[in-house]
C-alpha cells in the first residue's frame, strides 16, 4: 500500500524533500503549480477565439512565435466568470505534451515548504485527479494543481483537432 507522502515524494516538483510551488490567486482563493511547470508569469493580452475547442479553453495567444491555448482555470474550479482586464495574468506553463496559459488575478510569488507539509488531495477532496495536492500556509490553504491531469482525454482531443484546424488555415 502507498501512502501518500511516498506517493507524493515521486512527483517530480519534489526534491530533497522540498517542493517549489509558484503560488497565485483567483478571487480570494489560492492555488499553486509546480516551479519546474511555469516557464514565466506574463501581462494578460487579447486572446484568438478557437472555434470547435472545449469550454475550458478561452482561446489562443501568439508567445514568440508558438501559439498557445489559453486555458480557463475558473471554469475548471467552477469559479464566477468575469472578463479579462489589464491587471489580469497569463501563467505560462507546460505540461509533458504542450504549453499552455492559464489565466490568473495574480502571482504572488514562489514558496520552498518541506514535501511533508503538503497533504494528498486524494484525502481531501476525492475525484478531483487536476488537484496533486493542497497544503496549509499561515495564513490559509493553497490548492497545487497538477497541469499533467487538468484537461480530460476529451478535451485534450478536442484540443488537438482545433489546434489543427486553425493551423491549417493560417496556412
Amino acid at each position: 500500500m502507498t501512502t501518500a507522502k511516498s506517493a507524493l515524494q515521486s512527483v517530480a516538483f519534489i526534491t530533497d524533500e522540498v517542493a517549489r510551488l509558484v503560488v497565485f490567486r483567483l478571487d480570494e482563493h489560492r492555488y499553486a503549480l509546480p516551479l519546474a511547470a511555469v516557464e514565466r508569469i506574463v501581462r494578460a493580452v487579447a486572446i484568438t477565439p478557437l472555434p470547435q475547442a472545449p469550454a475550458i479553453v478561452l482561446g489562443i495567444i501568439d508567445v514568440e512565435g508558438s501559439v498557445l491555448p489559453v486555458l480557463d482555470i475558473r471554469y475548471r474550479f467552477r469559479l464566477p466568470q468575469r472578463a479579462i482586464g489589464p491587471d489580469d495574468q497569463l501563467s505560462i506553463a507546460k505540461t509533458a505534451h504542450r504549453r499552455v496559459a492559464l489565466v490568473i488575478d495574480e502571482a504572488e510569488g514562489v514558496i520552498e515548504c518541506p514535501a511533508s507539509a503538503i497533504t494528498d488531495a486524494v484525502s481531501v477532496v476525492p475525484g478531483a485527479e487536476h488537484i496533486h495536492g493542497v497544503i496549509r500556509l499561515d495564513d490559509g490553504l493553497v490548492l497545487i494543481h497538477d497541469l499533467e491531469q487538468f484537461l480530460s482525454l476529451d478535451e485534450t482531443q478536442a484540443l488537438d483537432q482545433a489546434l489543427s484546424q486553425e493551423a491549417s488555415h493560417a496556412h
